[in-house]
């Protein structure tokens, strides 16, 4: 994947397979859920889409796949508008949505291979195979639908979507409710997609599997795009290190003589938490440590932490609110 970087207008300077622009959604009610979204989705990587409950992920992706109109702006799939060309866009699109609603009387084998006629894709009787092979839903595919768990319904909904061969997957919210044995194999699924030049649009509510999976993030709150940036890159500019000091004896209060340090006190004045810029030269903990033993402080452990994606996201979110 080329090493490019991400405009501040959320936009990249790569190759886009999905490209969208001024992108807004106002619904009848006069509730806005899109204000303006401009987004480039790079060919060929994991884009992760971070936001609270509202913040308008559904109605985003909704809008690319074609369920829902947006208001103004415009969409492209691989060069395809997704209103003047809709057939030749949607045929390269596929969506795992979050409902587990499915065709209930159907057999594993006969919904896989309908959504692939949907799209006019010649049958594939192998290709199927190795799909659900993959889901481990092979064993189950004579079996009726309304039979399978929660969980393998949700991979028979996977096996939906990837049937007609898509170029761009979208799973929203694909682990919701789901095993932690199911979570792990669709990361797995997920990888070998990518690698297999399939650009996967994740949105979910288990931070953790942003920062395993994402190669670039984007949160989004109020209808408003807030941030695009690469994973690692985000980390570094948004995290925190924290040094926390285990002192030997409680402080009352923050001496004087340290108070244009970034210090706080905690555990009713036992820790002395310091926080320093990851981005920084000169992270201070050396001048941190002379003036405390200068002022006599005397500490028995340290140890240091730094900012989890979930740290910066919803430090985003709240700085946005």
């Amino acid at each position: 994947m080329p090493d490019t970087q991400s405009r501040p207008d959320g936009l990249a300077t790569a190759d886009a397979v999905v490209s969208v622009r001024g992108l807004s959604k106002i619904y009848k009610s006069g509730f806005q859920a899109l204000k303006r979204v401009d987004l480039d989705i790079r060919r060929g990587e994991i884009f992760a889409l971070l936001g609270p409950n509202g913040a308008g992920k559904t109605t985003l992706i909704s809008i690319v796949c074609g369920i829902v109109n947006g208001s103004e702006g415009s969409v492209t799939v691989d060069g395809h508008d997704i209103v003047r060309d809709f057939r030749a866009a949607r045929a390269l699109i596929g969506l795992v949505p979050q409902e587990l609603s499915t065709d209930a009387f159907e057999s594993v084998w006969a919904t896989v291979k309908f959504s692939r006629g949907l799209y006019g894709r010649a049958p594939n009787p192998v290709y199927l195979e190795r799909v659900l092979r993959q889901l481990s839903l092979w064993e189950k595919r004579d079996s009726k639908i309304m039979t399978l768990s929660g969980g393998m319904k949700r991979r028979v909904l996977i096996a939906k979507a990837l049937a007609h061969e898509p170029r761009v997957l979208f799973l929203d919210e694909p682990t919701a409710g789901v095993d932690v044995e199911l979570r792990h194999d669709m990361w797995d699924m997920v990888r070998k997609l990518r690698e297999s030049g399939v650009t996967i649009i994740l949105t979910t509510h288990y931070i953790e599997e942003a920062e395993e999976m994402a190669d670039r993030i984007g949160v989004i709150s109020s209808g408003e795009l807030i941030v695009v940036e690469d994973k690692a890159t985000l980390m570094r500019k948004l995290g925190k290190k924290q040094l926390t000091l285990q002192l030997q004896n409680p402080l009352e209060q923050l001496p004087e003589h340290l108070a244009d340090l970034p210090l706080e006190l905690s555990d009713e004045g036992r820790q002395l938490v310091y926080t320093f810029d990851t981005q920084s030269e000169e992270t201070g903990i050396a001048g941190l440590l002379r003036r405390l033993s200068e002022l006599g402080i005397d500490f028995k452990d340290l140890h240091s932490s730094e900012s989890s994606l979930e740290d910066i996201f919803v430090s985003l979110v709240r700085s946005r609110a």
